[in-house]
């Protein structure tokens, strides 16, 4: 059954979520009337519509300049049940680095993963090996052969994840071409484990649940007790738009300071260039121009996706059926055509 929260003629913004002033938990700003956040209420209505008929997608979240306009949920758990954010987990797990180098845990992107992990190199590694950095494993240009795709199963199998990707056979440069690879960035959650002297869980309570006010549940670790660096993670709806909501206000949540400054900056600078979508990747966070606007967004398999757009002062989150499909689904790319051709042009009518 749809379950339909929003507000204005056609929508109504979610009520039960809010606090006696109107603020929602975890997110900056108020929810408030949709005439009053610049959504053309009609086209935003037809875009939910479409949504809906989306069979794998179960929840969407739209909020302008810190309110709610819209929440719907279609199917699947409610939006304060932490789900699995598949390898939107990398976007989150940057921003950890970013707190962690803003503490002095991490010199900086620039620092070599061998102060951190050098004891765990192959016993005859690669001299290349000693060249890459913490930003190599935020930008995924480590180089490294991927542990992504094809390649995964093996590596998920095998006693040592850390090893295994150190291990992995040079296939570019480090600092050269983007290697998508989830064992790179599960690499970097060894590097915070190690930095932070404590959990990866640990730290993102710490550095990020406590001071979005939200949950960031246990999520599944490696045969080290390392957790999944890059994979599996586990949030709410609402707590991804505190995520998003998050970046959008230039790492500051209500008045503090999270990131470091210039950290989103830093995130949101192309460096590499997938090979499949042409579409740059920062340090964990993918861009992509919709109608001349930059649009910076966390992706994960299945279609758990975050959406900021700063020019429109907006967040979007989409969640869907994180489970595989025995096919190629469009899915993913018809998510983007909501963005793309309805919420965006929403926004432009309405500002």
């Amino acid at each position: 059954m749809v379950r339909v929260l929003a507000l204005s003629a056609l929508l109504l913004v979610s009520a039960p979520a809010a606090c006696s002033d109107g603020h929602i938990p975890g997110v900056q700003g108020h929810a408030v009337h949709s005439t009053t956040t610049g959504l053309d209420a009609t086209l935003l209505a037809r875009t939910l519509a479409e949504a809906g008929t989306l069979p794998r997608l179960h929840s969407v979240i739209v909020a302008r300049d810190g309110a709610v306009v819209a929440e719907r949920v279609y199917r699947g758990p409610s939006l304060d049940t932490p789900v699995n954010v598949k390898s939107a987990s990398k976007s989150v797990l940057t921003a950890l680095a970013g707190v962690a180098i803003g503490q002095g845990l991490i010199e900086g992107p620039d620092q070599p993963i061998s102060d951190f992990l050098g004891d765990r190199f192959p016993a005859d590694p690669d001299p290349r090996l000693a060249t890459v950095t913490v930003g190599h494993l935020l930008s995924m240009q480590a180089g490294l052969g991927s542990t992504s795709g094809g390649d995964y199963g093996a590596w998920v199998s095998s006693p040592n994840w850390v090893r295994y990707a150190l291990a992995q056979p040079f296939e570019a440069e480090p600092g050269g071409r983007m290697i998508y690879s989830t064992g790179t960035s599960h690499l970097l959650s060894a590097v915070l484990a190690e930095a932070a002297d404590r959990s990866t869980h640990a730290s993102a309570q710490a550095w990020l649940g406590r001071p979005l006010d939200v949950s960031i549940p246990e999520w599944p670790a490696d045969p080290q007790g390392i957790h999944f660096g890059g994979n599996d993670m586990l949030m709410s709806p609402r707590a991804l738009l505190a995520f998003g909501e998050l970046y959008r206000n230039d790492g500051v949540h209500q008045g503090t300071r999270v990131l470091p400054e210039g950290w989103v900056e830093a995130s949101w600078n192309g460096r590499g260039t997938s090979r499949w979508s042409g579409n740059p990747y920062g340090y964990g966070w993918w861009i992509k121009t919709v109608r001349d606007r930059p649009v910076y967004f966390a992706w994960g398999y299945g279609g758990q996706m975050v959406f900021v757009i700063p020019t429109l002062h907006m967040t979007v989150v989409m969640t869907s059926d994180p489970s595989p499909v025995a096919e190629r689904s469009d899915h993913v790319d018809r998510l983007h055509a909501l963005l793309d051709q309805g919420l965006i042009p929403a926004a432009e009518v309405g500002a």
